[in-house]
């Protein structure tokens, strides 16, 4: 501590300098005032202003929450995009050839190897076990009946008879949901076959094979109907006794129409179940019409929603459980 006293240390180089500038300036001028501030190499510069951290996590969040949209919906956009630039270029009149993509929905791409047999069939399955039991195939024919009333007055005898020219219709029945037991494997009468899998953006194809209990005629005359624009009487008869005249005019109110209606729906539903030239042609437009519907509103749907094409649709009819 002595020698500290007797030898103070010397200043620090930077500090050296500086003192050693004050002194000779003030010998060349005292009167100049003190010397300028000596700059020790760091000087703080303007604040920068901060940013709230919620701003910047909120455009991050929407950013991301675009870029995610913009990837899932890439395959529409990029098609909505190319038509349009086709569009455009054609207008101008450049030809130039722009790549192809198809427009489809995320739901409507699946890669390869997603879906399998046993996925896709009870699947489609399910939607057809939905379908209720529907009339489908509608057989118009025409027909004369004869409608005759008879009274006696006395020994005279009095009636009074009509002959109508009618249009009937009736439809079959069809069960397309004859319930789980008729659907089970060991029954066969469900097969979807995968013949490829989606790839590349192109749709995978599978073929289905069902079977369906036969269309059923009409049950009961209420499932036949009588068209009343058409139907019309096309000849009266009557006795000629001479009571005859009077009791034909006097029984001839009694042919009320829903009396007439009854027996023309009875008459049109015999011919419904057992005159071959309508029960055929009625069968014949309820199994095209239930094929149809299956697969147009059905099975197609449901294919294209997983990915898939229907190749081939068979549908047969077997007699009913």
């Amino acid at each position: 501590m002595l020698r500290s006293l007797l030898f103070p240390a010397a200043p620090p180089p930077r500090l050296h300098r500086a003192i050693t500038d004050e002194l000779r300036y003030q010998a060349a001028d005292p009167a100049s005032g003190p010397p300028p501030p000596v700059t020790t190499g760091y000087q703080p510069g303007p604040r920068r202003p901060r940013t709230p951290r919620f701003g910047t996590w909120r455009s991050v969040k929407w950013g991301l929450v675009v870029v995610a949209g913009a990837f899932i919906f890439r395959r529409a956009i990029a098609s909505v995009v190319l038509t349009a630039l086709a569009a455009t270029l054609h207008f101008l009149g450049l030809n130039v050839h722009l790549p192809t993509v198809r427009f489809a929905w995320p739901w409507q791409t699946i890669t390869a190897g997603t879906t399998t047999n046993t996925d896709l069939g009870p699947w489609v399955l399910q939607k057809i076990e939905g379908i209720s039991r529907p009339a489908l195939g509608q057989a118009n024919f025409s027909f004369v009946f004869t409608h005759k009333v008879s009274k006696s007055i006395g020994i005279w005898p009095c009636w009074y008879a009509s002959t109508f020219y009618a249009v009937g219709h009736a439809s079959a029945t069809v069960d397309l949901n004859p319930g789980p037991a008729w659907w089970t494997p060991a029954q066969g009468h469900y097969r979807l076959q995968v013949l490829s899998r989606p790839r590349g953006g192109q749709p995978g194809q599978v073929t289905v094979t069902m079977m369906l209990p036969a269309p059923q005629l009409p049950r009961s005359a209420h499932d036949v109907t009588i068209d009343n624009l058409p139907s019309k009487p096309v000849a009266t008869q009557h006795s000629w006794t001479y009571p005859g005249f009077g009791c034909g005019v006097l029984l001839r109110p009694q042919f009320a129409q829903s009396v007439l209606y009854a027996q023309a729906q009875q008459i049109a539903f015999y011919k419904a179940t057992h005159a071959p030239q309508v029960t055929g042609p009625l069968v014949r437009s309820a199994e095209t019409e239930a094929t149809t519907t299956i697969r147009d509103n059905f099975i197609q749907p449901t294919l294209n929603a997983l990915g898939y094409t229907l190749k081939q649709f068979t549908l047969r009819w077997v007699p009913g459980p």
